[in-house]
């Protein structure tokens, strides 16, 4: 007889290994996750549109370092840095909050 094998979900795995939504290590693993997906979007559009970081950082008004550590999510960047980033980019960025069970939807 084949041994049953059991399934968990990811969000098992993630409670499990990284700790329960609302705990420390879970909104740590989370917002460092968001950040490498945002440093990844950033350095796509950026190449998509055939700029170098240096480029990009004198359309900004920063340093190419500063582009390099957002890019590779090293640097926690403020927001205004990042919506300058998009302009510079010619991108649209969206964030979503979601208050309760509403989403307020920030362009």
């Amino acid at each position: 007889m084949a041994k049953k094998m059991k399934v968990r979900t990811l969000a098992d795995m993630k409670d499990k290994y990284i700790g329960k939504v609302g705990s420390k290590e879970r909104d740590d693993y989370e917002y460092e996750l968001r950040m490498d997906v945002l440093g990844k979007m950033i350095k796509a559009a950026r190449q998509e549109r055939n700029l170098t970081q240096e480029e990009l950082g004198k359309l900004v008004g920063v340093q190419k370092a500063q582009i390099s550590k957002l890019e590779s999510s090293t640097n926690s960047a403020t927001i205004d840095t990042v919506l300058r980033v998009f302009k510079a980019l010619k991108a649209d960025i969206n964030f979503n909050v979601k208050i309760e069970d509403s989403f307020v939807r920030l362009a």
